[in-house]
């Protein structure tokens, strides 16, 4: 009898009547129809569940215990099926910080060849995995992107502080953020933003000063320390693990999602991205194409510690 395809007798799954079928095993094959003509119960309900239930009991009964239970199809009969691999459009499930490597476990095998081949020695698996404290990149936790204030939305370069030039609405020209720069000195108030000088601009963003400035607010004399834009925003709302939904809905209009600019989107730390193994580090393989991957890690050579190549 020939093997060279999957024969299907009497399936009548769901709203399958008695289908037979014969599917040719290496080639691709499409099942096409309207929907509800029962696509999904033969190729899924039926094959692929039969081909699992197969599997599953050439496992022990104490592991089976663990397995999902898989009941027979309702058909006639399955021939000369094969051990099935399910890819269908549901999500994996993953989070930020899930890739292709981590789904798939290529990763954690890369990990282990840095580890035990990078240049520099020493570093132990975790050392090169974004999801650990020790691997990951300490400026985006591992995420390869950072939340910034977005300048463009935040501020209206045409106009004056005086005028209303921040346009985030805690920092609007009765609010006491909007004080402290007004108030602060440093500024020309009536002069429009995009008239400031690189060191007013650096000033307005992201200056300190050692000494405190005294503002009056609502009657009282304060003294407080200056902050630029940026630092303020990031300390008042990037930080902050928690705030109103109002907060959240204004604080996404003002901000925006860029690589981050220490590991350049790579999630890793100093340490990690230093490895080489023949010139590459562990980001550079992980963001090659896979067919690409075969070939470089197909060249290498690796040598022990005591500078021999290790066999099998």
């Amino acid at each position: 009898m020939s093997t060279d395809a999957i024969k299907v007798t009497g399936a009548r799954e769901n709203n399958l009547k008695n289908v037979s079928v014969q599917i040719p095993k290496r080639s691709l094959t499409v099942f096409t129809g309207v929907s509800g003509s029962g696509k999904s119960s033969l190729v899924f309900d039926t094959i692929a569940a039969e081909a699992q239930r197969q599997l599953n009991e050439t496992f022990t009964a104490f592991v089976r215990n663990f397995l999902p239970d898989h009941g027979r199809p309702d058909m006639d009969a399955i021939e000369d099926i094969s051990a099935a691999v399910v890819i269908d459009q549901k999500r994996l499930g993953g989070n930020p910080r899930s890739t292709v490597g981590t789904i798939t476990d290529i990763n954690p095998l890369l990990r282990l060849l840095f580890s035990r081949a990078g240049d520099p020695v020493g570093l132990p698996p975790s050392a090169f995995s974004f999801n650990d404290p020790q691997g990951m990149c300490p400026t985006c936790e591992g995420l390869g992107r950072v939340v910034e204030l977005d300048l463009d939305v935040f501020v209206d370069r045409t106009k004056s502080l005086n005028q209303g030039a921040l346009l985030h609405p805690d920092f609007s020209t009765d609010s006491w953020y909007w004080l402290s720069y007004v108030k602060s000195g440093f500024f020309d108030n009536d002069k429009p933003l995009a008239d400031f000088t690189e060191q007013e601009w650096s000033l307005l963003l992201r200056g300190e000063m050692p000494q405190k400035l005294r503002l009056v607010w609502q009657g009282n004399t304060l003294n407080v320390k200056y902050e630029g834009l940026a630092a303020k925003f990031t300390r008042l709302y990037i930080k902050k693990e928690d705030m109103s939904e109002r907060n959240r809905q204004v604080f996404q209009r003002f901000v925006c999602s860029a690589p981050c600019p220490d590991c350049a989107g790579t999630r890793l730390a100093p340490a990690a991205r230093a490895s080489r193994i023949a010139g590459h580090n562990i980001a550079d393989l992980t963001s090659m194409e896979a067919e690409r991957l075969g070939v470089v890690l197909a060249g290498l050579v690796i040598r022990s510690p005591d500078g021999h190549t290790p066999t099998g």
